[in-house]
């Protein structure tokens, strides 16, 4: 009796002790809690946000407004203003509901948002408008996010796969769910490569390729980590055939192949690949020179091909001299969105700007060490800041950026520093 007496005490001081030594939560973190709750039947899901805290550090949510979401309601305050809708919680807390339609037609040519009876697939964005917070000064947000789905249906998104997520991004103090979300009675399979967690899901019949597409990452992600030394650690690749639009899309870790594109397509050029580059390369352009990201996204997709053997080096010189004949279409490099035949044009630019790195450093340097330095800029690129970081390398302005080989690109001059 006495030994367990012993015991008994020295188990509760232990239990004294780990309970003493744990850490107190964050005063400065509130929490939010997303639900997503669809209905297949009528092409919505129904979200509900739930605001907990200690007091009132989350003072005001802006939400973007979308002719999609409709019944939004709240405990607190909600302004309905032209452009968006300003939410002003209770002190402690409280609940903000909304539905979503979710289909959304892309350029008439399918659907870029879906959901039906069998599946679901969209952007977290799609149901979560993008939102800015008014918040006591270092307050943050710690974000979860649940699905209420049908019976028999999974779900999987670009984070881990748990019954709760965590939603945290490191660069902002409101966290918001982000990336492709594809749902249903689902097929996936995963594969660790490359130091990144793949898994590669759409619903059964659909015809996608998932073996397939784990095979021709294992033979690139690869040489993409030597690339792009820093690759997230994770990358859901959604797939799925009909309504969708026949295309792939990128974003934040993830991105949307239709189950009909092929892997890698007769010119040799693969649209898997150039959404992988898009999303390791982690940047956008400014206005007018979205052909850099473009044209990047497109010269390491046919690198990664040509690299590892994928292809061979006749076909690669093959789908290059292709691109050039495609590129005579484009009447200007610089201004608005990347067409085809500029992202072809840009291509050649990006091939010569190569040649010239290798040239000028006796092989010392390469494309590759440009692409590293615009990702280490980590801003809105354009074609002052691709010159400026040239010219750093190769120690004067390239003539592969001179205007003249730039169609409808205005002439630049490097910075001071870089000279």
């Amino acid at each position: 009796m006495r030994v367990l007496l012993v015991c008994v005490a020295l188990c509760g001081a232990c239990g004294t002790q780990v309970a003493d030594s744990e850490e107190p939560a964050d005063p400065l973190a509130y929490q939010l809690t997303l639900v997503f709750e669809p209905r297949p039947l009528d092409s919505v899901v129904d979200v509900t946000m739930r605001l907990d805290q200690p007091r009132s550090l989350l003072r005001e949510l802006r939400l973007r407004n979308d002719v999609r979401i409709s019944r939004m309601r709240g405990d607190g305050d909600l302004i309905r203003e032209e452009s968006l809708t300003r939410w002003l919680p209770p002190d402690d807390g409280g609940t903000l509901q909304w539905s979503v339609a979710v289909p959304h037609r892309r350029n008439g040519d399918g659907y870029d948002a879906w959901l039906g009876a069998e599946f679901g697939l969209f952007r977290a964005e799609d149901v979560v408008p993008r939102a800015s917070s008014r918040a006591l000064k270092g307050a943050y947000s710690d974000t979860t996010l649940r699905f209420r789905l049908p019976a028999g249906w999974s779900v999987v998104t670009q984070y881990q796969d748990t019954g709760t997520i965590r939603v945290d991004n490191p660069e902002r103090r409101l966290d918001l769910p982000s990336g492709w979300i594809v749902m249903g009675e689902l097929g996936v399979r995963r594969e660790q490569i490359a130091g990144m967690r793949v898994a590669v899901a759409g619903p059964v019949n659909h015809s996608i390729r998932r073996l397939d597409t784990l095979a021709l990452l294992n033979w690139t992600l690869p040489e993409l980590a030597r690339i792009v030394p820093q690759l997230p650690a994770r990358l859901t690749i959604v797939s799925a055939g009909d309504p969708m639009w026949r295309g792939g899309l990128s974003a934040p870790k993830s991105l949307f192949l239709h189950a009909d594109r092929p892997l890698i397509s007769e010119n040799a050029t693969s649209t898997l690949l150039h959404e992988i580059m898009h999303m390791a390369l982690g940047f956008d352009s400014e206005h007018d020179h979205d052909w850099i990201v473009e044209g990047l996204a497109e010269y390491y997709s046919l690198q990664l091909l040509a690299r590892t053997g994928s292809i061979s080096a006749a076909r690669h010189a093959a789908a290059e001299q292709d691109l050039a004949d495609w590129s005579r279409d484009a009447t200007r490099l610089c201004g608005g969105q990347s067409t085809g035949p500029q992202t072809a044009l840009a291509v050649g630019v990006f091939s010569r700007l190569d040649a010239e790195i290798r040239d000028s450093t006796s092989g010392e340097a390469t494309l590759d060490d440009l692409t590293r330095g615009l990702i280490a800029r980590g801003e809105l690129v354009n074609l002052q800041i691709l010159a400026d970081i040239a010219t750093g390398i190769i120690g004067h302005k390239p003539d592969a950026l001179h205007s003249g080989q730039l169609p409808g690109c205005r002439n630049i001059s490097p910075t001071p520093e870089t000279q």
